[in-house]
């Protein structure tokens, strides 16, 4: 990945808009973790959990900082403070319960 494909930016998360670029400019500020890329970019915070932006974020983490992939770990999934019923995964507001 050069951040650029025919011009156009690479997405690495599709779910927050996030691309190559934005990860990379996040590392060379010092965001060197998953776990800090996540908090700067919001990377595996959309509704896919990270399913397919995290992987993609490790290699270029790797790539940039000279460290070898299995060193990088992933960040650590969090539950909601409150459960929340699932109907507002599906979109639903609060007010649309009363």
């Amino acid at each position: 990945m050069s951040g650029e494909e025919n011009g156009q930016e690479v997405i690495v998360c599709r779910c927050r808009d996030v691309t190559e670029r934005e990860v990379k400019e996040a590392i060379a500020e010092g965001y060197d973790t998953m776990e800090l890329l996540k908090r700067k970019t919001k990377i595996g915070t959309g509704t896919c959990g990270g399913r397919t932006c995290l992987p993609l974020v490790q290699r270029i983490l790797a790539r940039e900082t000279g460290r070898e992939i299995e060193e990088i770990r992933l960040p650590r999934e969090r539950s909601p403070i409150v459960p929340m019923p699932l109907r507002f995964a599906a979109g639903e507001k609060a007010g649309d319960l009363e």
